[in-house]
């Protein structure tokens, strides 16, 4: 069965405080998204993997990974949008049938079990996501001020979101609505199912400068 993940990366670095963008920081020895295309690679040798960049960030990547002599084959796609329309360009280069997982390019962490885990439930259920326990009290806002909710009642969610190709190419032909935040709801608004897979606590999305000392503290 034919594999592919799309990794999104459009960052602009606004809640980092930097000009330059979160997914091209530097973390250890190499910046952040070099990181999370070399967990995916370590998954699987023949995995086609399809890095969606803003185009007038394509030319910088393309000297990052010259700098580094960085050889992780990977096709670029054009970013847009929102994330629903760099998802959708991604998959415009997806040639199914097959199994295509999406995921944050800032989400360097992820385990190659975890992964795996994602793509092998893929085979037979069609959408896959991973998901953490809630570890601290929720509170939810109400009009009159803020109520406790039982946290076993919600999960985390991460990527890689898995799915079969045509169903996520069918999903990704709807209209693009303001609720659509990940894969998952672009699916269920289609009335499909999503299976819950166990994610890695380590899974953490770098988004500020201090998931960046976290990053570096786990490398």
């Amino acid at each position: 069965m034919k594999k592919y993940v799309i990794i999104v990366a459009g960052g602009k670095g606004l809640r980092m405080g930097s000009d330059l963008p979160k997914q091209f920081l530097p973390m250890g020895d190499k910046p952040v998204l070099m990181h999370t295309l070399e967990v995916f690679r370590r998954y699987d040798e023949t995995l086609q993997i399809i890095v969606v960049l803003p185009r007038e960030q394509q030319d910088f990547w393309k000297q990052l990974c010259q700098k580094h002599s960085f050889a992780v084959e990977h096709t670029l796609a054009d970013g847009g949008e929102t994330r629903f329309h760099s998802v959708k360009n991604g998959l415009a280069l997806v040639q199914g049938p097959g199994l295509v997982g999406v995921h944050d390019g800032v989400r360097p962490f992820v385990s190659v079990e975890v992964i795996r885990r994602c793509y092998d439930l893929a085979k037979v259920q069609k959408a896959v996501i991973p998901v953490v326990d809630v570890v601290e009290t929720l509170r939810h806002l109400t009009d009159t001020g803020s109520e406790t909710v039982s946290r076993n009642d919600y999960k985390l969610v991460q990527t890689p979101q898995v799915f079969d190709v045509e169903l996520l190419k069918q999903a990704y032909a709807q209209e693009f609505t303001p609720f659509f935040t990940d894969d998952a709801s672009v699916v269920e608004a289609m009335g499909m199912p999503v299976y819950l897979a166990e994610g890695n606590r380590e899974n953490i999305k770098i988004t500020t400068p201090f998931d960046l000392k976290v990053g570096s503290a786990l490398l």
